[in-house]
């Protein structure tokens, strides 16, 4: 479904043991390319070839990590992870459209399935723009970024009017991510509960493995893995590989409240399979 992000530093390279300053330059040296399986959408192609050819959108990906990662000593919030949730997204979505539900630019608009996967791959890779400006109240911030952004990525693939359509799906999406927001779409659903599901313990490597000791990063640290499939009882299972049991607070605290109130409540299943052998996470911990 994603592909693994063990070993990778948060901008997408090797990892960086360097604790010197790095360059505007050396930082885009790293760069990871942004990549979905398309199913033949000549659409969403379209996208990741605009996308990966704009260096203002991975610059707003490399300050938004400078500022979560660097300065917050937050988890990656760059390109690594609007990778993995546009992916984990696009997933969800034709999930849901396979088992016959329909995005809402489909039910209210007569459009495209293809034009629902725009909307969510947009939406994911934009959601956290405004980090770039500051994680406080981000989310506001990236609405007027990713407005900025759509207005020269979407007259590339539609013409006037169904650009304006599709440009307030996506930023409906991004503001509905945010805590207590409240999807009105499937679209934005899909992208509210992606963000939650980018847990698995390469999301977690930066803070823990600096000695960042929380419930946060401990549980996070358990979650070896994440999968999407058809559910037997829901369209869409949600399957969490867990080391540790202290991963369950990932499913119980975080995990649940991106579902609540997202719209997808009753198309998704969720379960977590803890190993055999739990594997020790702590050695010590003082207050």
């Amino acid at each position: 479904m994603t592909e693994s992000t063990s070993g990778l530093d948060p901008e997408g390279g090797p990892p960086d043991s360097s604790l010197q300053p790095r360059a505007v330059a050396d930082r885009f040296e790293r760069r990871l390319e942004m990549t979905v399986p398309d199913r033949h959408n000549s659409k969403l192609q379209k996208v990741m070839r605009l996308v990966n050819a704009d260096d203002d959108l991975y610059g707003l990906w490399l300050a938004s990590n400078v500022n979560a990662v660097e300065r917050l000593d937050m988890t990656d919030h760059g390109p690594v992870h609007v990778k993995i949730v546009m992916n984990i997204a696009v997933r969800l979505l034709r999930l849901l459209a396979d088992a016959g539900i329909e995005p809402g630019v489909v039910k209210d608009y007569a459009m495209s399935k293809d034009d629902a996967e725009v909307v969510v791959a947009l939406a994911a890779l934009l959601h956290d723009i405004g980090i770039s400006i500051h994680r406080d109240d981000h989310e506001s911030f990236s609405l007027f970024l990713a407005a900025d952004k759509l207005r020269q990525i979407l007259p590339e693939i539609y013409g006037q009017r169904e650009e304006t359509i599709i440009r307030s799906e996506v930023l409906h999406a991004i503001i509905a991510h945010r805590s207590g927001g409240r999807p009105l779409t499937i679209e934005a659903g899909a992208v509210r509960i992606a963000d939650a599901l980018d847990m698995a313990k390469g999301r977690s490597r930066i803070p823990f493995e600096a000695g960042s000791l929380s419930i946060h990063s401990v549980s996070a640290a358990a979650v070896e893995s994440v999968s999407l499939e058809a559910g037997e009882d829901h369209p869409v299972r949600i399957t969490i590989e867990l080391s540790n049991s202290a991963g369950l607070f990932q499913l119980d605290q975080l995990l649940r409240q991106k579902l609540k109130g997202s719209g997808l409540e009753a198309h998704l299943e969720v379960q977590a399979r803890l190993g055999s052998e739990e594997k020790r996470l702590l050695t010590d911990f003082k207050l």
